[in-house]
């Protein structure tokens, strides 16, 4: 098997290998140019999410500066917005919904390395998909961790570090984060809502 037949298999791969670099090399290269495009330039920027990543919806919005490992990998949906410094390490897929919001500082990081510094240090790591749904809000700071996938119409709180899943309709905050609650009907008369008029 190549290591990318491994790295989309979930098994453990080589990430130096020439393929792989290649093809991080440029989305590199792509990330770069984006990140240099004058705020003003949004159809510059749409035109190259649309070169860069593996699909996007209408009207996405990345406020850079934006990395990400591959860009191939990365799906977004309708609506989609990112606030600055956003990172996708997207050895595996990572898949947003629709109208899906990002605030500042956000990663999503399908990589991760073997525990044991033996094949650590000799080059080996892993990925797991990301998945998040629709109507999702992510503050501030917020780490996503290999393998996760967060339902729809969560929001989770500022400095999380999403370790497991998160079920559909929660908030959700933490390190690690965990469900604080469920969304009902009451949250549609608060926080800033009709009764805070």
């Amino acid at each position: 098997m190549t290591e990318r037949e491994n790295l989309r298999s979930g098994r453990l791969y080589q990430a130096g290998e020439r393929g792989l670099t290649a093809a991080r090399d440029r989305a590199k290269e792509l990330c770069f140019e984006f990140n240099s495009l004058r705020p003003s330039d949004r159809a510059g920027q749409a035109a190259l999410l649309r070169q860069l990543l593996g699909r996007v919806g209408r009207n996405p919005c990345i406020l850079a500066p934006f990395w990400c490992d591959y860009g191939e990998n990365i799906t977004v949906g309708d609506d989609f917005f990112a606030n600055h410094g956003l990172v996708i390490l997207d050895c595996a897929p990572v898949t947003f919904g629709n109208h899906v919001f990002l605030a500042p500082n956000c990663g999503f990081h399908t990589a991760g390395h073997p525990v044991d510094a033996e094949r650590r240090n000799a080059g080996w790591e892993y990925a797991r998909p990301i998945t998040v749904g629709d109507d999702v809000w992510f503050g501030a700071g917020v780490q996503v961790l290999p393998g996760v996938t967060v339902g729809s119409d969560c929001v989770i709180g500022a400095g999380s570090v999403v370790t497991g899943d998160i079920p559909a309709h929660s908030v959700a905050a933490g390190n690690p984060c965990r469900v604080l609650r469920p969304i009902t009907e009451a949250d549609r008369e608060t926080h800033f809502g009709p009764s805070d008029d």
